[in-house]
């Protein structure tokens, strides 16, 4: 088991989730890849999208359902910061996951992270697991307790 993968079922194995990690055959790098994966609407993936706080210098993750994108003034808003382009070592330095495996659980660092309040529309969503091929179905609300994210409306 990777080390990211590993972080992610200790994660979920702490929060006293039974939650299944399934590795799939074809890449979930994408939304519309992990929905078919995952024989589910693309709006059920809770799609991390990473950008960098211009201000910290830190990472902020915004937890989007896969059909929707983030729209750069409501998210800076909602970040109370300037919000840039986070790149692949920024993003490996403070969750530990590359990117198109980054899981909304189980980072190297405490993460700035909001959820798009669609997410809870589904009583089942699915998140990456830490690599391009491993998801997870867990409730929303569960998991936007798990993240400590806030819900916020950043998406346009």
């Amino acid at each position: 088991m990777s080390k990211s993968l590993a972080r992610v079922r200790t994660a979920l194995d702490r929060a006293g989730l039974a939650v299944e990690i399934l590795e799939m055959e074809d890449s979930t790098r994408t939304a519309e890849e992990a929905a078919r994966a995952a024989g589910c609407a693309v709006d059920q993936i809770a799609k991390s999208i990473i950008f960098r706080g211009e201000e910290t210098g830190h990472v902020v993750l915004f937890l989007t359902a896969g059909g929707n994108r983030v729209d750069p003034a409501k998210a800076t808003g909602v970040a109370g910061q300037p919000l840039g382009k986070a790149d692949a070592a920024l993003i490996r330095e403070e969750t530990g996951f590359a990117i198109g495996g980054v899981a909304p659980v189980g980072h190297l660092k405490p993460v700035a992270a909001f959820f798009d309040p669609r997410l809870l529309d589904f009583s089942v969503v699915w998140a990456a697991a830490g690599t391009p091929r491993h998801i997870f179905a867990i409730p929303p609300a569960r998991l936007l307790d798990l993240t400590g994210a806030g819900l916020a409306d950043f998406t346009g």
